[in-house]
């Protein structure tokens, strides 16, 4: 039965709802990231050791042991890179909170998110593997990038053929 807001009543709590729980600790983890990372590198601070912003003198090990790109974005990259920051972590804080409380709205913004992050990581994927500087250990590079493309696709799955959802809109 939906409440006021259009959340169910009868709806089983985050905590008993394992996917969701998973899906919400990981798209939280999304908008931090992207908004302490993707956005300000793609505002244009260097990731470097001496960058001017902490997180991305941390991740410089990284992009030059594993993603050389990120030393010297290329224009797909950075786009990439704005798209977590002033798409993403917005959208996902939405999706968040349409998981939690089972809001029938979530269906139409997980699924219209799904779409947008999976083409997304497409061209990230072109980008790292077809551009100048593939990744050296292709094994640990998917282990850290591929939860970024498995994520939506389950969320994308997980609105569409959810009941729970569909009871909410009714």
């Amino acid at each position: 039965m939906p409440d006021a807001l259009g959340g169910s009543i009868d709806m089983k709590p985050l905590y008993r709802r394992p996917l969701d729980c998973a899906l919400v600790t990981f798209f939280s983890i999304t908008v931090l990231y992207g908004l302490l990372f993707s956005l300000p590198e793609g505002l244009g601070v260097p990731v470097a050791p001496d960058s001017p912003w902490p997180p991305l003198r941390a991740l410089h090990g990284w992009a030059v042991a594993e993603e050389p790109a990120h030393l010297d974005p290329p224009p797909n990259l950075i786009a990439a890179l704005l798209f977590d920051g002033f798409f993403q972590a917005p959208a996902l804080i939405f999706v968040i909170l349409g998981l939690a409380r089972l809001r029938p709205w979530v269906k139409p913004l997980g699924l219209f998110y799904s779409g947008a992050a999976v083409t997304n990581m497409f061209f990230y994927f072109t980008q790292t593997f077809l551009g100048p500087h593939p990744p050296p250990n292709i094994a640990y590079y998917l282990a850290f990038n591929l939860p970024w493309l498995i994520a939506p696709l389950a969320l994308g799955l997980r609105v569409l053929l959810a009941e729970d959802l569909r009871r909410a809109a009714s």
